[in-house]
């Protein structure tokens, strides 16, 4: 997802809790008839662990006949991780891949050197007679310097894969990293946590100190922390070296994302992440004259670069 390059991020409610060290309300824009709200980057916290980026995707339901567009474009020095609560999204890219996304599965595409891709619904999820709801989050892992030029790839894991950690009214399922017990089996470069953690209202779940950088995006209902409470739509980045514990005052569904911090500053501009301003450069001139890999199966169209 992209295209959101002037809507960035705010600063928001104070927070009086001495675990929670900022919170961050997204900007909302809408993409296409769809709404899409943007927790990361913003100019007080560029990057939580790896994670440089992250989108709320919906939840909407498209018209019949409508669905997710969004045309090839380009990505370098990143990964793109993407992961569903609603719906599905047909993944193409330039390595020569098609793959449907489905709730609970991951996609995690390494952008490296450079990669295009495109989002779209499929034929059938448009014309569905009841329901063609989406909503989901994607997030984009910062690569490590010695890691920024790997080739590009995809690699995709059913739900299935996903190892959940269940204790009472508490649920948690491993997207990246390792957590409670239980560890993913998607291969990250660095020291990673992303997971989904559902509670029951009135139950808790701990959250330890292990991941130097830790936030929580709260996607739905409402927690405590230490006493404070906090409502959907936030993104609360933790301070360092406190264990907590999160209780739902609602049902509630968020995820935990961080890990180590990044080998020095990354800069972003549009669908680019790099350590060098100057393969930023390189990458806008890559893209407008033609010269990154053709996205399979989706050929015709593309999206130029911003001006």
């Amino acid at each position: 997802m992209s295209n959101l390059t002037d809507k960035d991020p705010i600063f928001g409610d104070a927070a009086s809790s001495d675990a929670v060290e900022l919170v961050v309300v997204p900007r909302t824009a809408d993409i296409g008839g769809f709404t899409v709200r943007r927790a990361l980057p913003t100019a007080k916290r560029r990057l939580v662990g790896p994670f440089i980026f992250l989108d709320q995707m919906g939840p909407g339901e498209f018209d019949r006949g409508k669905g997710l567009d969004v045309r090839p474009h380009p990505h370098i020095g990143l990964a793109t991780v993407t992961y569903l609560f609603d719906g599905e999204i047909v993944h193409r890219d330039s390595t020569g891949v098609e793959a449907t996304i489905l709730p609970g599965a991951v996609n995690w595409m390494t952008a490296g050197r450079g990669i295009a891709h495109s989002e779209r619904s499929s034929g059938e999820f448009r014309t569905r007679p009841d329901h063609r709801g989406l909503a989901g989050l994607q997030t984009w892992v910062a690569l490590p310097k010695t890691h920024e030029e790997t080739a590009p790839a995809f690699h995709h894991h059913d739900a299935a894969t996903l190892p959940e950690v269940v204790a009472g009214g508490a649920r948690a399922r491993l997207i990246l990293g390792e957590g409670w017990g239980a560890e993913s089996p998607v291969a990250t470069f660095t020291d990673t946590i992303y997971a989904e953690i559902t509670l029951e209202a009135g139950s808790s779940i701990p959250i330890d100190a292990i991941h130097v950088e830790r936030a929580l995006y709260l996607y739905e209902g409402e927690i405590e922390i230490a006493g404070d409470s906090f409502e959907a739509g936030r993104l609360l980045v933790l301070k360092p070296g406190d264990p907590i514990t999160v209780r739902a005052r609602t049902s509630a569904r968020f995820v935990l994302v961080g890990g180590e911090p990044m080998d020095g500053p990354r800069y972003i501009w549009w669908n680019f992440v790099s350590s060098s301003k100057e393969r930023i450069e390189s990458a806008k001139a890559d893209w407008k004259m033609g010269r990154f890999d053709k996205v399979f199966g989706d050929e015709q169209e593309f999206i130029p670069l911003p001006e």
